[in-house]
């Protein structure tokens, strides 16, 4: 998601809080209803967005560049940092602040130091995550709410829980089937593996 869309994410969220209509609440009963189908249950949902939120918090604080140019995802409590930043020191800036944050367990450190970008390549990355989470959400054998899906300079970033090692291979190759990416990098963990 990029920054704007983070922004936006975070107003609403704001906005909704001192909110009692009978949407806002058919709407989060919705949501809670989703997140306690994923394999990590509702509360393993919950404390996943507290933990992306208050790290893009305190990488907006930063500065506004580095919260634009790195992407968080949570996955039982495991952190993936995604993104391509123009010096060094952003790149440990974001990973020493995600490890500030209350029940962090891991930080999968995946942003790259590049000039390279720009809009057609940010246009071919969404383009990537929206058909492969199409792709994912048809699947009648894969569970798509258990993954996460991220796409930086043409390389796919996957978290989540995956069933089986053969309902892994069917995401991996669904993503590898795409236009434009250039590798798929998995974080997701299988079955009955410690988590």
């Amino acid at each position: 998601m990029s920054a704007i869309g983070r922004c936006w994410m975070a107003a609403a969220a704001l906005a909704l809080v001192g909110c009692s209509t009978t949407g806002v609440a058919v709407g989060a009963g919705a949501a809670t209803a989703v997140a306690a189908s994923e394999e990590r249950g509702l509360s393993g949902a919950v404390s996943d967005t507290a933990i992306e939120a208050q790290i893009n918090a305190l990488l907006l604080q930063r500065d506004f560049e580095t919260f634009r140019k790195v992407g968080v995802k949570s996955y039982e409590r495991r952190v993936l940092l995604t993104g391509q930043v123009q010096r060094p020191e952003m790149r440990l800036d974001a990973v020493r602040l995600a490890w500030q944050v209350r029940g962090v367990k891991e930080v999968i450190n995946e942003i790259e130091v590049t000039e390279a970008g720009g809009t057609e390549a940010y246009a071919h990355d969404v383009w990537i995550s929206t058909q492969l989470r199409s792709k994912l959400l048809i699947d009648k054998e894969i569970l798509s709410i258990n993954y996460s899906v991220e796409t930086v300079g043409g390389t796919v970033y996957l978290m989540g829980f995956a069933r089986s090692s053969e309902e892994l291979a069917r995401v991996e190759a669904h993503a590898r089937n795409l236009g434009y990416v250039r590798r798929v990098v998995s974080y997701v963990r299988v079955g009955n593996e410690d988590g």
